[in-house]
């Protein structure tokens, strides 16, 4: 009895443009199907896999968990044998889109005045970059490449440091006119000290005062989600901020920010980091050549 092969590429490529269309009707279009041989396609290799993979209902279509567990490893399947047939076909030349997280201040003060560069020398590479402070699920999100603040936690991912920059006490020039300018840890309790939204692995301002280091908490009227929204209201006179050197240099050079109680400094550091999630193998090119990129000119401090 002949065997039937299984086409598990095209199986996998129709299960993926379901779940990313929405349906089964959009991904017949985009496949050049019929709805009824998608449905027939889903249906088979659900029986191969033994688990159903999708509920449907007349409304939505819904992943089952262990859809969402073969939707996530279907789409890195495809990809990796879409980057190695580029390769094959172009000898190694980085194709496709990186999706990568990271906070507005190293987007707009370090990553964008790299991009030209970096899209000059890898024009079959483009870009994808979504702004935020906060730790987000790599997987659960898409992305390829996050490049983090502060110490790591263990994990499954694989981090490529970056340098690491200090953090200097700033506020602008018509604040402190305004409320006088702080010398001691004790004249912060009379200061708006502007903080972030969210739990960060050192919750207050580490200040050294007599051979002791006392953390401040950052406890003012107001807080905000990422350091750039900080730095803005700082540069208007809305309190004090400590906020990485890197994004405020400028601005102290300037005049624009002035750097306080740095007799006082703990001399602590936050280390950045570019991670991305092991695959056990070698990274799609597309990846590599942006962690070597970010390595080599993207790093802080």
């Amino acid at each position: 009895m002949a065997r039937l092969e299984v086409n598990r590429s095209g199986e996998m490529d129709v299960f993926v443009r379901v779940v990313e269309l929405g349906g089964f009707s959009p991904a017949a279009r985009a496949c050049g199907m019929t709805p009824s041989a998608v449905s027939k396609r889903i249906a088979r290799l659900e029986a191969r896999l033994g688990a159903r993979l999708v509920n449907r209902s007349t409304r939505q279509l819904l992943l089952t968990p262990e859809g969402c567990a073969f939707y996530e490893r279907a789409t890195r399947i495809l990809a990796d044998l879409e980057e190695a047939e580029r390769a094959a076909g172009r000898g190694e030349l980085p194709v496709g889109r990186v999706r990568i997280n990271t906070s507005a201040s190293y987007a707009n003060h370090v990553l964008a005045p790299l991009l030209p560069s970096f899209l000059a020398l890898h024009p079959g590479v483009t870009l994808d970059i979504v702004q935020t402070d906060a730790v987000i699920d790599l997987l659960g999100e898409r992305v390829d490449v996050a490049v983090r603040a502060g110490p790591l936690k263990s994990s499954s991912l694989v981090a490529r440091k970056l340098g690491e920059t200090p953090l200097i006490i700033v506020a602008a020039p018509a604040y402190l006119a305004r409320c006088g300018e702080p010398r001691t840890i004790a004249d912060l309790e009379q200061h708006n000290r502007l903080g972030f939204g969210y739990a960060r692995a050192v919750d207050g301002w580490p200040l050294r005062e007599n051979g002791e280091t006392t953390v401040v908490p950052a406890t003012g009227r107001v807080q905000a989600s990422d350091g750039e929204g900080l730095r803005h209201m700082a540069l208007a006179g809305v309190g004090l901020g400590r906020l990485s050197a890197f994004s405020v240099r400028e601005d102290i050079a300037a005049g624009r920010l002035v750097p306080l109680l740095e007799h006082l400094d703990a001399a602590d550091k936050e280390p950045f980091h570019a991670v991305y999630i092991g695959q056990g193998g070698a990274l799609p090119s597309r990846i590599r050549v942006l962690l070597d990129f970010l390595a080599e000119y993207g790093r802080v401090c």
